[in-house]
């Protein structure tokens, strides 16, 4: 079943007195549970299409949906509550709250979207996530007391925090060395297995391309080639 479709998605952007044509004509169908990398050179697109899917920003023109929901036929209250509740989102810039500690920040989501957990559940999940990004001396640091790096795992572990259908991440390891970019990616795969969370990469790190089930390739706005593969890794 697809979660997310682009039926033909152009992105014009104005550039002083021209227009820059940053998608252009994109057909995209990503399946649910699929772990999708897409690839290539800084320009060609990526954030573009991350920025569309996640209701962050609107095609020119084509439509793009979201768990069956056309996103331009949505008022602003019901993309507000599809992002919350549907998607989670890593970004490049952390977007952390700086007067609240590692727990607070992954705890934040919670207090938003999806109805709560129990208390006990709640701090469970946060504890496990925090753990598995490596920040359980940090837990009661505040962002300004951290590493890039950490900053970093923070941010994944936020986007984590609610089981969304769909987590976006725009170059997730980025900031990471890569022995912890690996722990980070390999704990994405596991909920990925468990949940059948679609995961949506933006990426120039190869190790992610590698083990994507789905890869989208990009070159000036369009799609230059697309790949899928099996769970054991072979080409389908």
């Amino acid at each position: 079943m697809d979660i997310v479709k682009l039926n033909q998605v152009t992105k014009i952007y104005p550039l002083g007195n021209v227009s820059v044509e940053a998608i252009k004509g994109v057909d995209l169908c990503i399946e649910k549970g699929d772990f999708i990398s897409i690839a290539g050179p800084s320009g060609s697109g990526k954030t573009t299409i991350l920025n569309m899917i996640g209701c962050i920003d609107t095609p020119t023109e084509g439509t793009v949906e979201i768990d069956g929901k056309i996103t331009s036929e949505l008022s602003d209250r019901d993309l507000t509550s599809l992002r919350h509740q549907v998607i989670g989102f890593i970004f490049q810039s952390f977007n952390l709250i700086p007067v609240l500690n590692v727990y607070e920040n992954i705890e934040f989501p919670l207090l938003l979207g999806k109805e709560a957990p129990g208390r006990k559940e709640k701090a469970e999940w946060i504890d496990y996530l925090i753990e598995q990004v490596g920040l359980a001396d940090q837990r009661i640091q505040r962002p300004n007391e951290l590493s890039g790096g950490q900053r970093q795992r923070v941010a994944i572990a936020r986007a984590l925090v609610t089981k969304p259908d769909i987590v976006l991440a725009d170059e997730p390891t980025a900031n990471l060395d890569s022995s912890t970019g690996g722990a980070i990616i390999e704990l994405m795969k596991k909920i990925n297995r468990e949940q059948a969370t679609t995961f949506i990469f933006s990426t120039h790190d190869s190790s992610i391309v590698s083990i994507a089930d789905h890869v989208i390739h990009l070159h000036d706005g369009r799609v230059s080639e697309e790949q899928r593969r099996s769970r054991d890794g072979r080409p389908v």
